[in-house]
Formats: C-alpha cells, structure tokens, sequence
C-alpha cells in the first residue's frame, strides 16, 4: 500500500468529513495546550526573535486545522504585551499529505486571521501562510529554517504497512489474536518511521528550537492491549462478519492491515533517546473517553443533536480510515461498514467505558 499517495482524512465539509468529525483530536489540543504555551513561551523568551517560523505537521483541514497554531500566536503576544516587546512576524508552514483538503483550509485563512486579530486591542504581529505538501517522514524545510514544530494527531500514522504482516490472519492491526512476528513488524517500522522523522526535524530545527508532538498511544505495554487495540478489533469484527456473509472477500480482508503504530511512552521515550538530537522537557498521556464523559461545554454543543456516542466513535473513525478502505475494499461497501460499526460501537460503549490514549512530549533540539 502506497500510504503517502492514499492516505488522506475525508475532505470537504459533508457528513463523513474530518471537519465535522474531529471532536476527540480537538480535545486533544484542548488538553495539551498548557505544553505548548509553555514551550512557545521558552523558545521566544530565550531568543526574542523578530521572526518566529512555527510548522504544523499533519495539519489536516476543518476546524482543528489552525486552532493549535492560534494558540501558539496568542501565547506570543500576550507574552509581548506582558512584558511590552514588538510582537514578532509570524510565518507558518502548514503540512500533510498531498490529498489533503488544503482548498478547503486555504478558504479559512482571512477569517482565521481576522479572528486573530480581534483577541487583541492593538495591532499584532503579521502572519503569512504556506502550504507544504509532503510525507513528515523525510525534509521537508531547509536546514536550520524553523523554529518550533507542532504536530497532533499524527505521528501515530506510519510511512507504510509493515513488512511480514501477511499472517495476521482475520485482524487489521495488531490483536490479542496475532502472531508475535506482527508486533515486532509494527514495532519495527515505528522505530525506523519515528527516527527518521525526529533526525529530519533535528535538521530542519534551529538550535534551541522546540517541539511539542501529540500521537494516539497506550499506558499499557502491552501492544495488544484493549486500550489501544479496541477501537479496530470492533471494525475488524464488522468486516469478518461481512466475509461469512460473502459481501467481501476473505483473501481481501488477509491483505489489509491499518498503517498505523500506537506506542507506549516508554516506547516514545526510548527512540528519543536513541535517536540523540533532543532533550525531553516534558512527557505525559492524557485521556479521551469514547462517550464524551470529559467534553466541556463548547465541545458538547458541537455534538448535542447527535443521537448517540456510537454515531460520534464510528462517524470520526470513518473521517479517518474511510480513504483506506475505499482503496483497498472498493466504495461500495463503506455505507454498510460503518452502519454496521455504528451497531457494534452503541453495544459496546453501552457495556463498557473505554477510551482513547494520547502520549504527548514537548522535545528541545540539543547543541
């Protein structure tokens, strides 16, 4: 699978789209806004740069797109107003894949600024914007050119499906039910994935400059653990469903595994280290509850009118994974792979309280 020219999140603004189906990534940037201020706030108050060159990774569209990168411009100026320094210039460099709906974030941008604008009395700084397409997993800036690099809700997403997975019979991912080989494939193509991308960053970086990185991860060390591993064994009880009942191939289902790797901090941590260009300022997990249990109330109005948790789990999975799945399944299943996913999601989150897992750190490149 060629997941640079495939992977994508459901453009556009219609019922199936990322923009009406990121409510867990947004209160992901929610909770971790406290990191960011504090690491925006270091790296400008060690270097009063007069030009702040700030990149999101992974920056998709809708709603989320700009929202972190908001916060980090607010973060700066309330600093510069506290303590009556020029506001600097802003330039933001805005990356994903080549699919990505960047019209739609394009279309965005004067209100988003003019948005900005209005959180302050005076006048803030000017911001330009530029769209970079392209796989975080190689350069993408010039070396030394950037200052401080966000990205949420995407470093979980691999360069490609593992080598030697073809045995994980019946699963997409990895599960209780898969042969050791497969969690060692996974492992080892986050560890080859993450390092690539962390020595791409330490090079595009300034020295002193900060990242802070958000990735749907696990506490467990368990691989296979429920935390992490859930929310896909259910799509994959779905599709199996679909194989007995001759709606789709079984030799299909065998060939298809999400290029995704949900790590353990320690896992994190550990390929930080080794890898060698960073210091870690800060580690944590935050956790995000499947049925909207810690919303607060701006994000449960976006979600009010929706009849169930089920739709809200299943509707964001599909914004996700629909894309892979229309390329490997073809689109004439996908209505009745989330119809049916909807069913077994109300079941479950009606039995159980599951979660989703982030693992956030907040890295400064070394000397």
């Amino acid at each position: 699978m060629e997941v640079a020219q495939i992977l994508h999140m459901n453009g556009g603004v219609g019922d199936a789209s990322y923009a009406n189906n990121s409510l867990f990534q947004r209160k992901v940037i929610s909770l971790t806004k406290s990191i960011r201020d504090e690491a925006i706030i270091s790296l400008y108050r060690n270097t009063l740069s007069r030009s702040l060159r700030i990149a999101d990774l992974g920056c998709s569209s809708g709603p989320n797109a700009l929202l972190a990168v908001s916060e980090i411009i607010i973060a700066v100026e309330m600093f510069c107003r506290k303590f009556n320094h020029k506001s600097p210039e802003y330039n933001v460099f805005l990356n994903d894949l080549p699919g990505n709906d960047f019209n739609n974030l394009f279309k965005s941008l004067e209100s988003f600024k003019a948005k900005l604008c209005d959180e302050f009395e005076t006048e803030m700084g000017l911001s330009y914007f530029y769209g970079v397409p392209g796989s975080f997993y190689g350069k993408i800036f010039s070396n030394q050119s950037m200052h401080f690099v966000h990205s949420s809700c995407s470093l979980h997403w691999l360069s490609k499906v593992p080598n030697g997975v073809d045995n994980n019979k019946s699963n997409i991912y990895i599960a209780s039910t898969s042969p050791s080989n497969v969690y060692r494939a996974y492992y080892k193509q986050f560890q080859r994935d993450f390092s690539i991308f962390l020595n791409c960053r330490a090079e595009e970086l300034v020295e002193g400059g900060r990242m802070v990185l958000t990735l749907l991860g696990r506490k467990s060390d368990d691989p296979s653990s429920k935390e992490c591993c859930y929310i896909l064994e259910l799509l994959a009880m779905v599709l199996n469903d679909m194989v007995l009942q001759g709606i789709i191939n079984e030799d299909q289902l065998n060939t298809f595994n999400v290029p995704w790797y949900t790590p353990s901090p320690s896992e994190v941590k550990s390929q930080v280290l080794h890898e060698g260009s960073f210091s870690i300022d800060r580690l944590e997990v935050f956790e995000v509850y499947w049925n909207g249990f810690n919303l607060n109330a701006i994000e449960f109005e976006m979600c009010k009118s929706v009849k169930d948790d089920g739709y809200i789990v299943a509707q964001s999975m599909r914004a996700l994974l629909e894309p892979l799945l229309v390329s490997h399944f073809g689109e004439a299943i996908i209505e009745e792979v989330f119809n049916r996913y909807q069913e077994i999601l109300i079941d479950r989150m009606s039995k159980d309280i599951s979660k989703f897992i982030y693992v956030t750190l907040s890295l400064t490149r070394k000397p």
